[in-house]
């Protein structure tokens, strides 16, 4: 197993964590703060991805993103039940390119599985 996500991984992570957070309306700054990192930059998300795939690989990324989506989402209801507001546009303070062909993911993973 590799000890540091390939460049390749990171730039899906990148791609997949900015569709995560906007779905549920947070930002990096909330995910940085669930990371209990100090900097909500991409480049400091990713250190602290690629620590937890030394500790782990991609299960304990996997693990670690649903505990945070599993809190975000107890605090969605929670913000629901006091009418609370959520951003939708909280997306808009993202630093990644975020244009992405389903399709093409989908073929190199099939590819990359299949070596």
């Amino acid at each position: 197993m590799s000890k540091k996500l390939t460049t390749q991984d990171e730039k899906n992570l990148e791609l997949f964590i900015k569709d995560w957070i906007r779905v549920h309306g947070y930002s990096q700054k909330d995910l940085a703060k669930q990371l209990n990192i100090s900097s909500s930059r991409t480049a400091s998300i990713l250190a602290k991805l690629n620590e937890l795939f030394k500790k782990g690989g991609m299960f304990n990324i996997a693990k670690k993103l649903i505990e945070i989506e599993q809190e975000w989402l107890k605090n969605s209801n929670k913000n629901t039940e006091d009418n609370s507001p959520i951003d939708k546009n909280s997306y808009s303070q993202l630093d990644i390119n975020y244009q992405i062909d389903l399709d093409k993911l989908l073929n190199q993973m099939d590819k990359d599985h299949s070596k």
